[in-house]
């Protein structure tokens, strides 16, 4: 249960984060970047020195994999948040939501990863709810209207920033294997302030002091969510923990109603329950192969 309740409160901190980005209007997605990953700097550094775990945190075997790590990282939420300032808050949400399913994917082109019948046919069913999704969308580029053309280009944008998440997920993936959550997680926070300095030349914006303190907030609320994160695996296995994921969905709609005035369309919502029941059919099945993996190993244990 303590698992559990860090997960929902590190997605109610995701979903702080990004409702306070979007409301920063029109601060370019460089700068949302830079703000968002730097301010997380702040909390993470202060609980790893709370912790004294600081100097081990910092420690790396693979530096050449974080910058990887942030290339990508950055790339995606760059992405992300492009979309999200071109899309209603739920329908950013429920087309990242194609990322888990993705990672399937591309596992098994890529990594050569065994892929069975069941979960081919989770994904291409998720796939097709992120197509209902995106589909009304698409079709505003015929309509020549310039609100048109930008909703249908972030539409794009969040397709192209989940498939760009999966990559790099896949790239945690090699991490975890010789570095510690907490170097993962403050160095990719450094590296990608580091590269959204980059998209300086771009036309950065002097925000107002509202614009301000929403940027600050959002990467605190990063930085906290993050910490949440992380902890939340210490106490339930990754398959209890995963669906709570799609509580973010419930959050956005209200939120988006509320704030932003945003009416899920009748596609969005069919789309979304697709991608979510997709979704959990996947974490579902890899929490029952775990468990038969576990009671093969048991059973061959002399």
């Amino acid at each position: 249960m303590r698992g559990i309740v860090l997960k929902v409160f590190s997605v109610c901190c995701f979903v702080v984060m990004a409702t306070m980005l979007k409301a920063t209007g029109t601060i370019p997605t460089g700068e949302l970047v830079f703000f968002r990953c730097f301010f997380a700097i702040l909390p993470v550094v202060a609980y790893l020195l709370w912790r004294r775990q600081l100097r081990v945190a910092l420690h790396t075997k693979n530096p050449f994999g974080h910058v990887v790590r942030a290339l990508v990282g950055a790339t995606s939420m760059g992405l992300g948040f492009f979309a999200l300032t071109r899309l209603p808050l739920p329908e950013s949400t429920a087309i990242g939501y194609a990322a888990p399913l993705l990672i399937v994917v591309f596992s098994a082109l890529l990594l050569k990863e065994q892929v069975h019948l069941f979960r081919w046919t989770a994904v291409i069913v998720g796939l097709v709810g992120v197509l209902i999704i995106l589909w009304p969308r698409l079709t505003l580029f015929s309509s020549g209207q310039p609100a048109g053309d930008s909703e249908a280009i972030g539409a794009i944008a969040a397709f192209a920033g989940a498939i760009v998440t999966a990559f790099a997920m896949m790239q945690v993936r090699k991490l975890v294997q010789t570095e510690r959550t907490e170097a993962i997680v403050i160095y990719f926070f450094i590296s990608a302030s580091v590269l959204s300095l980059l998209t300086l030349p771009f036309g950065w914006v002097m925000p107002t002091p509202q614009q301000a303190a929403l940027l600050v907030g959002a990467g605190f609320a990063g930085g906290i969510g993050q910490l949440l994160l992380t902890s939340c695996y210490r106490y339930a296995d990754m398959s209890v923990i995963a669906p709570f994921e799609y509580v973010s969905l419930l959050l956005t709609l209200v939120i988006g109603m509320t704030i932003f005035g945003d009416v899920p369309t009748a596609a969005m919502i069919f789309g979304a329950i697709i991608i979510v029941c997709s979704g959990i059919a996947v974490i579902l099945r890899e929490h029952y192969l775990g468990l038969d993996r576990v009671k093969a190993r048991e059973a061959n244990t002399p």
